[in-house]
């Protein structure tokens, strides 16, 4: 075997070998992320450049800090807290079933509280550096300072759990009385693929579901779990009052249907934020080799293109929905969540949203994700949006036809793509045709 030909075998088998690698939780320190050298460009960063210039000022208020204003500026809705009582974050001394933590969201940013914490806590999407997390000193201050957190955050938010990028991790496990979790009975990541009956461990949980069970609300009184627990008093509960003050809180209600999407769309951000990772990790190691092999540039490589395909899979699916758990009954929540996440996004001309709820077999009535709108989507390497939005136009226009996206109905494929055509902005020319 000449030289060059070892070289090509070494480009095409290569990054193979290396994919651990890849997968480790500082890769993404090297180039060419950079993850904690980078200069953040997000709606926090923007934020704090706003407050560094004198251009804007957060409110304070004696009982929730600067809570209420920093959700107010960011366009977060009260309306989105959940409560969760298990002592899995950064201030796990400040939680307990009788204090749980808060947490609200939007489509780009998600605000942690915690009764009397010494900061809230916040994790933003980043287009460039994909999830990105600050804390906000809960004292008052004639300039609140954001500080980005490269640090304990990442022990948790960086591993195998979150595909070996930062970011986000919504967990079910069992409580003890005081919030620690059994971690002996086991722990389960949850998103849009989990069934109902695992999710919610360690949360409260408001909003009714017929005879459908979960995990929410439950206690475990000592340190044994005898399965199957007796959930009964947990579920479709109304209203909070006497587990806990809800007054000390902007609301009574930890929402089922936000908790829904919540799951939802920590998935899909993490797997927008791997994609950008791996493909530009792959297309750095294939500029290296075209250096060395002395290819024509631009030359891509069969294993940087396998990569780019491989990572883009994977978000489509999770953008459309692929092995969503079924509901069998429908699901209403208490908050008014419902109503002010499906008003808030573009409508086609027939009023159809990508943010339009079904609740009654599933989550969305259209199964695409709203964070095909994203910031963060709309950053991805061009070499992955392009490949993504072919394989979404293949499923969509049922040129696909796979086992894999059987869930979506011809229907479904066809009110999808004519709401993207009315509201997406620079969508491929194939999209824009008259038929699927």
């Amino acid at each position: 075997m000449s030289f060059q030909t070892m070289l090509r075998f070494v480009a095409t088998f290569l990054p193979f070998l290396l994919l651990p690698c890849f997968c480790s939780g500082d890769e993404f320190e090297r180039e060419p992320i950079l993850y904690s050298q980078g200069t953040p460009d997000n709606c926090i960063s923007r934020l704090q450049q706003r407050l560094d210039a004198g251009d804007l000022s957060l409110r304070y208020d004696d009982e929730k800090s600067y809570l209420p204003a920093l959700l107010k500026e960011l366009g977060v809705p009260v309306e989105s807290q959940m409560l969760v009582f298990s002592k899995t974050s950064l201030q796990l001394r400040r939680i307990s079933p009788r204090t749980p933590r808060a947490i609200y969201f939007n489509d780009e940013v998600y605000v942690g509280f915690c009764q009397a914490g010494d900061v809230l806590e916040i994790s933003a999407v980043d287009a460039r550096l994909g999830t990105v997390f600050y804390t906000l000193d809960q004292q008052e201050k004639p300039r609140p300072q954001f500080e980005r957190r490269t640090d304990n955050c990442l022990v948790c938010h960086s591993s195998s759990r979150t595909e070996g990028i930062p970011g986000h991790l919504v967990r079910s496990l069992y409580v003890d009385t005081s919030g620690q979790p059994l971690l002996s009975a086991g722990s389960r990541m949850v998103d849009h693929t989990t069934p109902i009956e695992h999710r919610w461990g360690g949360w409260y949980v408001t909003g009714l579901h017929g005879t459908q069970k979960h995990l929410g609300n439950l206690i475990i009184r000592g340190r044994d779990v005898e399965e199957p627990v007796d959930n009964s008093a947990g579920q479709n509960v109304r209203e909070l009052k006497g587990r806990f003050n809800t007054e000390q809180y902007l609301t009574p209600h930890s929402d089922i249907v936000a908790l829904m999407v919540l799951e939802h769309q920590a998935l899909v951000h993490n797997r927008i934020v791997k994609a950008s990772f791996d493909t530009r990790q792959a297309l750095d190691y294939n500029e290296m080799m075209n250096r060395t092999l002395e290819n024509k540039e631009g030359t891509l490589l069969e294993s940087t293109t396998r990569r780019i395909r491989s990572t883009g899979d994977r978000l489509v699916e999770a953008l459309l929905m692929v092995n969503e758990a079924k509901l069998t009954e429908s699901v209403k929540g208490t908050s008014g969540f419902t109503e002010a996440f499906a008003k808030s996004g573009p409508q086609d001309p027939q009023g159809r949203s990508l943010r339009d709820l079904d609740l009654n077999t599933r989550l969305f009535k259209y199964p695409c994700s709203y964070l095909i709108y994203s910031e963060a989507f709309d950053g991805l390497p061009i070499e992955s949006r392009d490949y993504i939005w072919q394989r979404l136009h293949d499923v969509l226009s049922g040129a696909d036809q796979s086992e894999k996206f059987a869930h979506l109905s011809p229907d479904d494929r066809q009110a999808i793509l004519e709401i993207l055509r009315a509201t997406k902005a620079n969508l491929p020319e194939y999209f824009t045709g008259t038929s699927g």
